[in-house]
């Protein structure tokens, strides 16, 4: 199975079309090896004993052992797994795990794909398959690029003044098709080697050349991927952390012209297939998010229970009652997430969808809570977070006595281990990062407005005013 020196390897021969900082970098650029780190937790945790029941599964179409992450889940367990393995992941990293995109994307596919070959005569499974047993052999990284720029947001996509706010198809010819258009907000595209493309909304039956699904190597001529990479601030090698070497970069993914042959494209027009495989992608996102989102709560949650212990509070009756918010939220969180697989269903495909409504309970009750936990975090920590000083201030043989002195809470704990305490939290809250963090908290897995459309265009509330009528009486 491919490592994480394999991962890197490869990437590193890809062609530079990465646009960061005024430059075009190959993926071995120094500003992208935090993001890589992270997904690498996700090779390296393959050597890891502990980590074998959830990181491995049984490939159901060559039943070679893969990594989960290119699994396509065919039972109940197998989200359940998945869910699992993501909050542990994400543990390791402090934050998202990133590589869940892919999967979520293959997923979607896997069921949409089957579904449009039944209903067209397409062939679009057929061709998923080819490319899913090469993405489960060669253990791959893939990222799904849903969001359209969208441009006038009162407008549909074929009412846009300028017709690629929303990635469309321009030419079709018979060995494929030609595509243009942008993707923003695609977390991790500059250190992926499968950009798989999907619809971002529901279309109607004059948008068939916007009902496209692909996916297209990286690196191919007319993809440009302009980045944004964030991470913290590098550290001196004395004061070194975990924590220091992770990141995430995001990229407006451009498609200029790019062809995509058949055998690559899973979706060609179909319009009533293209607002199901958006959907279907953010409900395997959001129950994702159930695993990893717990594991952000988990680091507050662990940041909040220390500082109040080395800040000399740590038994007061409120920080009790604010970590139980934040006990709250994660287990909440995970616990939606246990049952929308537990009540999931088989599509006739063979792949298992998690349930609707506690995907998007368990989603929205995360992001509403955001930043409620960044405030407990800020109540417990205090303001040195915003002005804690550097490294190099906290190590200078002129003033680095100074720090540690001033710095010093309790008298039985280091003022290194305050500092490195101190650090790890104005990291992921006063840092680039840190703003990601929330807005990600919100975001990431869909606006909140799509979670409350997805609850309420599912949940039978008829039921429940028939509860009402019942036990008052009333008779229509």
């Amino acid at each position: 199975m491919r490592t994480k020196e394999d991962y890197f390897e490869d990437l590193a021969r890809l062609r530079p079309n990465v646009y960061i900082g005024g430059e075009v970098v190959g993926r071995d650029d120094p500003r992208l090896a935090a993001g890589k780190n992270i997904v690498g937790i996700t090779f390296d945790a393959q050597e890891d004993p502990a980590l074998a029941d959830v990181i491995f599964a049984e490939s159901h179409l060559t039943k070679n052992k893969i990594n989960r992450f290119t699994h396509v889940h065919q039972t109940s367990d197998d989200l359940l797994k998945k869910q699992k393995m993501t909050r542990l992941l994400c543990q390791r990293c402090g934050g998202c795990i990133q590589r869940c995109m892919g999967i979520d994307a293959v997923n979607a596919l896997s069921v949409i794909t089957y579904a449009c070959d039944q209903e067209n005569k397409t062939d679009y499974n057929g061709r998923f398959i080819e490319f899913l047993k090469t993405f489960q052999e060669k253990n791959m990284v893939g990222c799904c690029a849903q969001s359209d720029a969208k441009g006038d947001r009162t407008k549909r996509p074929h009412e846009q003044t300028d017709p690629d706010l929303y990635l469309r198809i321009v030419e079709r010819r018979k060995d494929g098709i030609v595509v243009r258009g942008a993707k923003a907000h695609n977390t991790m595209a500059p250190y992926a080697e499968e950009i798989i493309a999907i619809p971002t909304r529901f279309l109607t039956a004059s948008e068939s050349d916007w009902a496209v699904a692909f996916a297209v190597p990286a690196d191919t001529p007319g993809i440009r991927l302009v980045t944004r990479a964030t991470q913290v601030r590098p550290r001196r090698p004395e004061l070194d952390a975990p924590m220091a070497r992770f990141g995430a970069a995001d990229s407006l993914t451009i498609f200029d012209d790019v062809f995509i042959p058949n055998e690559r494209v899973f979706l060609a027009g179909e319009t009533a297939y293209g607002g199901q495989l958006a959907l279907l992608f953010a409900l395997y996102h959001r129950h994702s998010y159930t695993g990893c989102k717990p594991a952000v709560t988990d680091l507050m949650m662990g940041a909040a229970a220390l500082v109040a212990e080395y800040n000399g509070i740590g038994k007061s009756t409120h920080v009790r009652d604010k970590l139980a918010d934040l006990v709250s939220v994660a287990e909440l969180t995970y616990g939606a997430g246990i049952a929308a697989a537990t009540e999931s269903q088989a599509h006739p495909s063979g792949t298992r969808i998690p349930n609707v409504v506690y995907c998007n309970v368990g989603r929205r009750h995360a992001g509403l809570h955001i930043y409620r936990e960044y405030e407990i975090l800020c109540d417990l920590a205090g303001g040195l977070l915003a002005t804690l000083p550097y490294d190099e201030e906290y190590l200078s043989p002129e003033v680095g006595v100074f720090v540690q002195k001033y710095i010093k809470r309790v008298d039985d704990i280091s003022a290194e281990n305050q500092y490195r305490c101190f650090r790890l939290i104005s990291d992921i809250s006063v840092s680039a990062v840190g703003g990601v963090l929330q807005y990600a908290g919100v975001h990431g897995g869909g606006s909140p407005v799509m979670e409350a459309i997805a609850i309420m265009g599912t949940y039978n509330v008829e039921e429940k005013k028939g509860i009402v009528k019942r036990l008052a009486g009333i008779k229509d």
